[in-house]
């Protein structure tokens, strides 16, 4: 749960197979208080889940090994993250794509290139939020 003004206390499980993509999203992720993890491929981030129990995940499509679709199927096979979030962050926003990744369970998409505020509107959009009254 996430304050909606607050700073973002969550554990994020951040993944992208460009370098510079989790860079930035881990930096504006960090200063807005959350704990990342970070994945360069669906393998490493399903290797990560089984320790890590993350408040969001996000994630990139095009990854070596496994992309971010089989990932996102892999996840929501696994009964202890059936309701955790998932956003997708992605420079290809055909209606198709979006469309099949939210049918096997992403929450949401973010298009990049991105900038904080639109990063952080998306996880708040995608986390029950806490101080509504």
């Amino acid at each position: 749960m996430v304050d909606r003004d607050g700073p973002l206390d969550l554990t994020i499980l951040l993944q992208h197979r460009r370098i510079q993509m989790r860079a930035q999203a881990e930096a504006a992720l960090t200063a807005a208080g959350c704990t990342v993890h970070v994945s360069s491929d669906g393998i490493q981030g399903l290797t990560q889940l089984m320790y890590l129990r993350p408040d969001i995940i996000i994630t990139g499509i095009s990854m070596p090994q496994m992309d971010g679709l089989g990932f996102i199927e892999a996840v929501r096979r696994l009964e202890y993250l059936r309701a955790v979030p998932i956003l997708v962050m992605s420079a290809n926003t055909s209606p198709v794509l979006k469309t099949r990744a939210r049918n096997i369970g992403a929450s949401g998409w973010l298009r990049d290139p991105f900038s904080k505020e639109q990063l952080m509107a998306a996880i708040r959009a995608a986390v029950p939020v806490t101080g509504e009254g």
